[in-house]
């Protein structure tokens, strides 16, 4: 192989090198890529202290909502137990207004046949009126409200009482085939 060379040229030294115009330096890059490492780590971990505090929130919800379950539950065998009560008192109040119709018929049958009606015993639920002698109205009003003891007195035996307030109507119940219930906040 054949060289040429040209002895006014300066030769060129291998050992040193000349940047580049508009090419940055080694150094430079490196920081700019640790510089970016270290901004991707840092949402990282903010991204998972997010989300582990977020599945903390959510489990917490979860063993509410089970401890709502079993709530309604209680509540719905208690309500049960109540409704159980009253239809057994309901019953034996129909049993017993079926028996005083029966009586009543009875007797109405025998009026219409001409007979006397024997002296029946009054129903034990139906108390006879309370007879106030040489009482006025003002008398037994201020009796009734001062609790005193007059012959044939008695006291109401059924008082009003106040309805305890409704369910929250700013969530709607929803009961899925499998039995979970949500509860859905309406606006």
């Amino acid at each position: 192989m054949t060289m040429i060379s040209e002895p006014d040229v300066p030769a060129i030294e291998l050992g040193e090198r000349e940047k580049a115009p508009g090419r940055p330096s080694r150094a430079r890059t490196i920081g700019v890529v640790a510089a970016g490492a270290v901004l991707v780590t840092v949402v990282n971990v903010t991204a998972a202290i997010y989300l582990y505090r977020g599945v903390n929130d959510l489990k917490t919800v979860e063993a509410r909502l089970e401890q709502l379950g079993q709530f309604e539950q209680r509540i719905g065998a208690r309500i049960d137990t109540v409704n159980n009560g009253f239809q057994s008192r309901f019953e034996t109040l129909d049993r017993e207004l079926q028996a005083n119709f029966g009586r009543i018929s009875g007797n109405l049958a025998k009026l219409e046949q001409g007979q006397p009606v024997a002296a029946s015993e009054p129903a034990p639920s139906a108390p006879e009126p309370a007879t106030f002698d040489n009482t006025t109205v003002a008398d037994a009003s201020s009796a009734e409200e001062s609790g005193a003891d007059y012959p044939g007195y008695a006291p109401h035996l059924f008082k009003r009482k106040v309805a305890p307030p409704g369910p929250n109507p700013a969530y709607q119940r929803i009961q899925q085939p499998d039995g979970k219930v949500y509860y859905k906040k309406i606006n």
